[in-house]
């Protein structure tokens, strides 16, 4: 009788502070995400917005006016982050900042990026509505160009190299004329690193992008980490040669030592213990026609992980494997690493169990968990202790028209989002 009563009164007392919370509008936040679909809408009701695409700068500018008309000052920095500011009762106190992208991979979904960034709306215009004043100054940041190589977040880690800058993504803009055309100085880049304790805490929501939430049937995922990721260019240099009057025994194919390679890094990253992943996601073999024996391929390959050391040991055996295959096969191979790496990054244990106590409070299930993919907090943890708060994504698709996040998660993550802000404002000095 003693241990029901008692159950009975924590769940009234959970109860009462479930009820005193204040709560996101569900309908309000899915709105805004369809609002948001309609900035690059095609004919066939799917949305295309790519970073520095006119429907980039359109939602851009959208995203802007909105937070404007919460009452705040909006800045572009020098790399394009959009950054939204909310005056805090105590102006001695460092900033907490939360935000994410809206940019999209091409043939994308709505949701990637975009929760997290339409939830940051959401929490504003929640404590807008409440009139609730943190003692902190508020931030809303939303990067630009993550998708192409979470821009935005590395120049403020100043960690934007100028060989990034010359990358060009499906628009046909290099990231250095994308930072301008939305409003950024690649002039002034130095001047959007965030120097070191700057802010007092960073937190992204974001869908998982995986199926575990969804398969234990969890509502929320406390991140623990993100995984770091390097990416390589490997070139195999053969002698392109007539198809026809070649004979097989007397052939340099770079597509032939290519293919081996990819059967390699699938066979190698397989043989390591742990959660790493290798991927070979693009091949372009040249001269490319079929007549003609390809005398060049270049392939790409990345590696990730929660270790560096771990990354580096896949990567050196794989470098191994591929220089066998390339002697076997009379072609020569370089490894070519791109500016594109993102070291490891844990997140702040502290805003960790603030973010599962958010969740306790709100009655929502949650589960510690790595991230597979990369984010822009991954960046922003170099100068800022960080969390991440991941909802379900359903059948675990992302990057993809059919990725999909139901309204009552994106408002649970967002009212997770929102309590451990309010919890760290009180927490934080």
């Amino acid at each position: 009788m003693k241990q029901l009563l008692t159950t009975v009164l924590t769940l009234i007392f959970v109860g009462v502070l479930y009820a005193q919370q204040p709560k996101v509008n569900q309908d309000r936040l899915e709105d805004r995400i369809f609002d948001l679909a309609e900035f690059g809408l095609q004919e066939n009701g799917e949305t295309e917005r790519v970073a520095f695409s006119d429907a980039d700068i359109d939602a851009r500018n959208w995203v802007i006016k909105t937070l404007k008309g919460f009452g705040m000052e909006v800045t572009v920095d020098a790399a394009g982050n959009i950054i939204g500011k909310r005056e805090g009762t105590d102006s001695s106190k460092k900033p907490i900042a939360f935000g994410s992208h809206i940019d999209r991979v091409p043939n994308g979904g709505n949701y990637d990026g975009c929760v997290g960034s339409m939830a940051t709306l959401e929490v504003i215009a929640t404590l807008n509505e409440n009139n609730i004043k943190t003692k902190h100054p508020l931030e809303v940041i939303i990067f630009p160009n993550e998708e192409g190589g979470v821009m935005g977040s590395r120049a403020m880690a100043g960690n934007l190299g100028k060989s990034a800058l010359s990358v060009v993504n499906s628009t046909g803009y290099s990231m250095s004329e994308g930072i301008m055309r939305i409003g950024g100085d690649t002039t002034k880049l130095a001047n959007a690193k965030r120097e070191k304790g700057s802010l007092a805490a960073f937190l992204e929501l974001h869908i998982e992008q995986g199926g575990k939430l969804e398969k234990e049937n969890l509502d929320i995922g406390v991140v623990e980490g993100i995984v770091g990721l390097n990416w390589w260019d490997v070139v195999f240099t053969g002698f392109a040669n007539h198809a026809g009057t070649t004979p097989m025994d007397a052939r340099q194919d770079a597509l032939l030592a290519a293919a081996k390679y990819i059967v390699a890094v699938n066979e190698i990253t397989n043989s390591f213990e742990g959660t790493q992943v290798g991927t070979v996601g693009r091949i372009k073999a040249e001269p490319g026609a079929p007549n003609v024996i390809p005398g060049k391929v270049t392939a790409s390959l990345e590696i990730r992980d929660l270790s560096s050391e771990v990354i580096q040991k896949v990567y050196e055996a794989i470098k191994k494997k591929t220089e066998e295959i390339a002697k076997a096969s009379n072609v020569s191979v370089e490894f070519l690493p791109l500016d594109t790496t993102a070291e490891p990054a844990l997140t702040d244990t502290n805003i960790q169990k603030e973010i599962e106590s958010s969740a306790k409070v709100l009655g929502l299930s949650y589960q510690y968990m790595p991230s597979g993919a990369g984010h822009d907090a991954q960046d922003i943890s170099r100068f800022a202790p960080v969390g991440m708060i991941f909802v379900p994504s359903k059948g675990g698709i992302s990057h993809s028209p059919k990725e999909f996040t139901s309204a009552e998660d994106m408002a649970n993550g967002a009212n997770v989002l929102l309590k451990t802000i309010l919890s760290l404002d009180k927490k934080l000095d």
